[in-house]
């Protein structure tokens, strides 16, 4: 049932895509959702996401690392906001042109997305790299605000494609960027003839960095013996979870309770691993209580019980006194409680054991996909207030 939702929204997202972008400019296609004005530090990423079959030990390295990026992100004094989005892109001719993912704080639904996407299709060369990158810098609700740091990572190993007419060309782009505060980074993969020279020129164009990392990536991996133990028990956390709302809600909520079980069955127990430690961050607490949590709405005081309708709670909740309600919430509150403290604690000895390795290893890292991702944000990020100085996370 899983995988056939999972297939179910990849195939609606890949046809909305068509529909949308098949002989119609990018540039022209209005941004579908209300500004939003940030007033706290915030992170918004965009990664562009070559998907042809060229790109095959990239795809597999990004499904791993997007929690490393995560918690890299989350790294930073203040702890800021986190949304990230996805255009996966191949070109004309192939099963789909782009497949857009919007940006949100629901970090599971874009983990989702990517882990849906395998790199088929390609094979001359130039792809739809104009249209991804109109999409990017077009669709997303990005957010306004002096303390948002705006950045789209352009990754792919082939130029784009120039003579289709209806294109919107990368310069225009790049503009357009410039001009809503978004740096766009530039990452070849491998050293495909012609891709270097536009590659650099985007990153110029929209004030960012270019570099190049081997085929498959150069990501460094590492598998510690507390993945197993901390994915374990983060799925036992995610079952403390209780929602109130109306229907749509419930169902809206009852999806991102699909999804996280889609992840725990399909995601390496390393991948949960580093999701579990970012959920646990104050930058995290979006993506783990989604909204109208209600052990988190009680404990923290955001609601009262007494103004919480009793037809909004879980149907099994709604014959309970107002007593055993506040009971089975403390309950669910202290086995919240005591599982993050074992999580925390396996999460302590998970980053000793890989610092240990990263000092073994510091040849390794130095020129690892990690360490050029996180140079961009330590710089970018800076003058937005965001200081990064852990280094990137694994």
């Amino acid at each position: 049932m899983r995988n056939n939702r999972f297939a179910i929204n990849t195939v609606v997202g890949i046809v909305l895509s068509l529909f949308t972008f098949n002989g119609v400019q990018a540039a022209a296609t209005p941004e579908t959702e209300a500004v939003i004005h940030s007033e706290r530090p915030a992170v918004e990423v965009m990664f562009v996401l070559d998907t042809t079959s060229s790109m095959t030990g990239l795809i597999a390295a990004a499904k791993d690392k997007i929690w490393s990026i995560a918690n890299t992100l989350a790294s930073a004094d203040p702890a800021p906001e986190i949304r990230m989005g996805l255009v996966g892109y191949r070109d004309r001719g192939d099963v789909y042109v782009t497949v857009y993912t919007p940006l949100s704080s629901d970090l599971d639904a874009v983990y989702a997305q990517l882990m849906q996407f395998e790199a088929v299709g390609g094979g001359d060369a130039p792809e739809s790299v104009n249209q991804a990158l109109a999409e990017a810098v077009n669709r997303p609700q990005w957010s306004r605000g002096d303390a948002v740091y705006r950045v789209i990572f352009l990754v792919g190993d082939a130029p784009p494609k120039m003579n289709y007419q209806d294109d919107v060309k990368y310069p225009l782009s790049c503009t357009k960027a410039a001009r809503k505060g978004i740096v766009i980074n530039t990452i070849q993969c491998g050293n495909m003839s012609g891709t270097r020279s536009v590659w650099q020129e985007i990153a110029q164009r929209g004030e960012g960095r270019y570099f190049q990392v081997a085929q498959s990536g150069s990501a460094v991996l590492y598998d510690t013996p507390y993945d197993e133990p901390i994915a374990r028990l983060s799925r036992t956390l995610d079952d403390t979870r209780i929602y109130y709302g109306d229907a749509a809600h419930h169902e809206e909520m009852e999806s991102r309770k699909e999804t996280a079980d889609a992840i725990y069955s399909e995601a390496s127990p390393a991948a949960v691993a580093k999701r579990t430690i970012f959920n646990s961050k104050s930058a995290g607490a979006k993506n783990f209580y989604g909204s109208q949590e209600l052990v988190q709405a009680v404990e923290s005081g955001e609601k009262k019980l007494a103004e919480i309708p009793k037809e909004q709670l879980p149907a099994k909740l709604q014959s309970m006194s107002d007593k055993e309600l506040a009971a089975h919430i403390a309950k669910r509150g202290e086995e919240r409680k005591a599982l993050q403290a074992q999580i925390d604690d396996l999460a302590k000895k998970r980053q000793d054991y890989i610092q240990a390795k990263v000092v073994a290893e510091k040849d390794k890292g130095a020129g690892s996909l990690d360490s050029k991702i996180y140079e961009c944000i330590q710089a970018q990020a800076a003058p937005k207030g965001l200081q990064y100085t852990e280094g990137p996370a694994y």
